[in-house]
């Protein structure tokens, strides 16, 4: 088994007296992540209508690409021919990889799996493309991402318990695959994937199994995949405080505000979201916790930044009513606006949890996030 590499490491500044909560710093190779932390999504190595440029002045620390669609386009020979993800894509922080196995999962039509992997065909042009979880690990190798994820299988929100117990005990198995094929410990974490649905005992089965591997971080996955709030809540605040307290602990798929905040109490560490720029670019704001839809007409006429308290480029320099105007004319610029401060809205909210959890003011000062839902 490859031994954990110095180069990652977690260090934990400082607890919350009330809860769960802890505010820390993960070191990677290309810099540290001040955690809690929202991640930003860049699927195809972009997130998109973003330049890497912008989302520094979000003030992102680490960004996402997906596996399996970076595999079928452009192919990860190119981008490790262009010097791994980080180069291809002038992004120069922490970057993620995830497995591609939710991706793969989702394609219930198009895909076989047997304990071997994943047989699928390719939705951009029907090619038979065989996953293993060898193979997801020698594509995640190739991109150089500074955290890669192990190759799980992901089973549906409302799976019985044959289905969930069958899927959490293969994750297992295709976990120590994933070990052993990884051939960059040094200067890419390996992550586990704690499976299990919303049945806690399966989730507490596996959080004892994939510890005892020991391995750089690990991750709750197979939440929000259709459940409802109130399951997803359950599942994360009983499996968070299981995990390493000393390793980074990284919640897959998450990005509202009450979701991450009740998540931070549980002591997760690490989220992403599409939410921000699937928002922008269906004219929709993240404001304060607010959603706003700019193409309503109360905003034509209404001089006002979108968000005084915000010091993103969109706030400090243009108008609600130039973006109404901008999303009712179906302008590109109005969406890629709208996502520049959307990012930066969610980042902010994980930053100010961070420095209330410094001062421990974290369940007073985010009080009315921390209900739990319905």
């Amino acid at each position: 088994m490859p031994l954990p590499s110095v180069n990652f490491t977690y260090q934990c500044q400082a607890r919350c007296s009330h809860s769960q909560a802890r505010a820390g710093i993960f070191q990677t190779p290309h810099g540290s992540v001040e955690t809690p932390r929202f991640m930003p999504v860049g699927t195809l190595a972009t997130v998109k209508g973003i330049t890497p440029a912008q989302l520094a002045d979000t003030q992102a620390q680490m960004v996402l690409a997906n596996t399996y669609h970076l595999h079928l386009q452009p192919g990860e020979k190119i981008i490790a021919a262009a010097g791994g993800v980080h180069k291809f894509m002038g992004w120069p922080g922490p970057m993620l990889t995830d497995s591609g196995g939710f991706q793969v999962f989702s394609l219930s039509q198009l895909r076989t799996i047997d304990e071997r992997g994943v047989t699928f065909r390719s939705p951009r042009d029907g090619r038979l493309i065989d996953m293993t979880p060898e193979h997801s690990i020698q594509i995640q190798n190739a991109l150089g991402a500074d955290v890669i994820m192990a190759f799980d299988e992901c089973p549906p929100g409302q799976g019985d318990r044959p289905m969930v117990e069958r899927a959490t005990a293969r994750t297992y198995r295709w976990l120590e695959r994933c070990i052993e094929a990884h051939q960059r410990p040094q200067d890419q974490a390996l992550f586990a994937i704690v499976q299990g649905g919303t049945f806690l005992d399966l989730r507490s089965q596996a959080a004892a199994e994939l510890i005892a591997l020991d391995l750089p971080g690990y991750a709750i996955g197979g939440v929000s995949v259709g459940e409802a709030p109130a399951l997803i809540d359950k599942v994360v605040q009983h499996t968070a405080p299981l995990l390493p307290a000393h390793k980074p602990r990284y919640l897959m798929g998450v990005g509202t505000y009450r979701e991450m905040a009740r998540a931070i109490f549980a002591g997760i560490d690490l989220f992403d979201c599409v939410i921000p720029t699937r928002f922008g670019r269906h004219g929709t704001a993240l404001v304060q916790g607010q959603r706003w839809n700019l193409k309503n007409a109360t905003f034509r006429e209404d001089y006002r930044p979108l968000d005084e308290t915000c010091p993103c480029y969109t706030c400090q320099t243009f108008s609600r009513a130039y973006l109404n105007h901008l999303i009712r004319s179906r302008e590109m610029l109005g969406y890629i606006l709208l996502s520049l401060h959307n990012i930066t809205e969610l980042i902010r909210f994980t930053q100010s949890i961070r420095q209330a959890i410094l001062n421990d003011t974290f369940t007073k000062d985010f009080a009315y996030w921390l209900t739990p839902p319905e």
